[in-house]
């Protein structure tokens, strides 16, 4: 029988040869011979030298290896390890982020869940090793001990990866696609603001100056109009509005990428590539915001400085917008908690883990942002040691505190809250579910309906709807235009 051949990237036996000596015939410099199958297929003797018999050896070794790194280095083996297969994966997703077919925030958010939570879990098995049920544990793992969401994006690095590793015949089958279902998060049920909601809201704004220099309200307003997204929304310019018909182009977004700051690029789906017709009071107030002189590239809600806005910013604005902290009687009330703690001699540290309560807890109270239960602030008088009159003068503000803000009422308002409070009314005015998905840029409404329903598409009549249900609150307190602080 033939012999066999020797498996790729790998080498026969190391032979050694003297091939200098000197005048006293003592060995100077050795020779060190392999064979090695290289990825072609050939077989090839490749040499290497040294001083010694040892180090002309140790020499050959390191050549033959970083032989294999350089020119094996997109072949896997069933005896590499997982975070090397991953890896692999992953910069095969940071060139679909390179070439347009992914979107940067895919990269990152893969990276670092797989540096975070699947290498240090899994990375140093073999491939060979990958069974199903290791990669079921594996996965109910971090569901357990992170999260579900975290979970099944480390399911879907792993799909992807050992796909690639059956490309490269690495294993026969992919041990990932037959683990156990992780399970759906269950969902709260759909909330939009009302018209009284939608009141309330840009009261509280009106009546908020950090709102006000944050620019939320005609942001509000416009993503009530439009539907967009807050990147989508951020990233509009100039350029892209038609100040006399109202079209406007929503095919754009901001975000912040690591390494390279504020990013305007294209949406990452075809059905986000969309131009909407603004409603006429929606209209009103962006030409409101025109001055002479402004660049078409300059944003419609630039920042202090003139150019885009960081969405999270944005987010941040929106959640100090609502939160109860505007409550000027909680914020008196932490703050003479937070007098008690000191002058009983005590660090935040200390007092829960006294009570045992979470970390954060006291921060909260004395920031105002929470409201304070009776038992809390019982025990809280307690420890301290407040003297009755000191316990009945905090009994008497915590009352006063409990009074229910404006803020409290719209502390579940999000910008995402927009999103839906568009569809709704929409829904309500009889718009169908295509039309209502073209409007927010979603590519799904149904399976059918997606086979075959164009969806480029405008909707005009969205923009009367609109301008119908929400033109009240445009028509209330005019806000000027005014650069935002943040």
């Amino acid at each position: 029988m033939p012999k066999e051949p020797l498996p790729l990237g790998t080498w026969g036996e190391i032979f050694t040869q003297v091939i200098r000596r000197d005048e006293r015939r003592r060995p100077t410099k050795w020779e060190a011979k392999a064979r090695f199958r290289d990825f072609d297929g050939a077989t090839r003797q490749v040499a290497a030298w040294g001083a010694t018999e040892t180090a002309a050896k140790n020499t050959l070794r390191m050549k033959l290896k970083e032989r294999v790194r350089l020119e094996g280095s997109t072949e896997l083996k069933s005896s590499d390890r997982v975070h090397v297969l991953v890896e692999l994966y992953l910069d095969g997703v940071r060139q679909a982020v390179e070439d347009g077919r992914l979107a940067p925030g895919t990269y990152e958010t893969y990276t670092y869940h797989a540096q975070k939570n699947l290498i240090p879990r899994g990375g140093q098995l073999r491939l060979g090793e990958m069974t199903t049920p290791r990669v079921n544990k594996l996965i109910g793992d971090i569901k357990t001990e992170v999260g579900v969401a975290s979970a099944k994006t480390c399911k879907s690095i792993l799909t992807g990866a050992f796909a690639l590793a059956v490309r490269h015949g690495a294993v026969t089958a992919n041990p990932v696609r037959e683990i156990e279902p992780l399970g759906k998060r269950r969902r709260t049920p759909a909330r939009a603001l009302d018209a009284e909601d939608r009141q309330q809201w840009f009261d509280m704004l009106r009546q908020d100056e950090r709102a006000v220099k944050a620019d939320l309200i005609d942001i509000s307003k416009f993503m009530l109009g439009t539907g967009e997204r807050i990147g989508e929304t951020l990233a509009v310019i100039w350029s892209g509005i038609n100040r006399e018909t109202g079209e406007v182009d929503c095919s754009h977004q901001i975000q912040r990428l690591r390494g390279k700051g504020l990013v305007r690029r294209e949406v990452k789906t075809i059905a986000g590539e969309r131009r909407l017709i603004l409603p006429g009071w929606a209209l009103e107030m962006v030409n409101a915001r025109w001055t002479p002189h402004t660049s078409p590239d300059s944003p419609l809600f630039p920042s202090a400085t003139g150019g885009f806005r960081d969405p999270h910013n944005v987010q941040r604005a929106f959640r100090e917008a609502r939160r109860p902290v505007g409550s000027r009687r909680r914020v008196e009330l932490g703050k003479a908690l937070k007098i008690a703690r000191r002058s009983a001699g005590l660090t935040q540290e200390e007092v829960v883990a006294t009570l045992g309560w979470r970390k954060n807890r006291i921060t909260l109270i004395e920031t105002g942002r929470v409201k304070v239960q009776a038992t809390e602030l019982m025990t809280l008088a307690d420890l301290y040691r407040l003297s009755r009159s000191d316990r009945s003068a905090v009994l008497e503000a915590a009352e006063l505190a409990s009074l229910p803000s404006l803020a409290d009422e719209l502390a579940w308002v999000t910008s995402h809250k927009f999103r839906k409070t568009t569809a709704t009314i929409l829904d309500d005015a009889g718009q169908s579910a295509r039309k209502i998905a073209d409007q927010l840029g979603q590519a799904d409404t149904t399976t059918t309906l997606n086979d075959y329903v164009g969806r480029k598409a405008r909707n005009p009549e969205a923009a009367s709807i609109l301008d119908e249900a929400l033109r009240a609150i445009d028509d209330q307190g005019q806000q000027p235009s005014a650069s935002p602080d943040i």
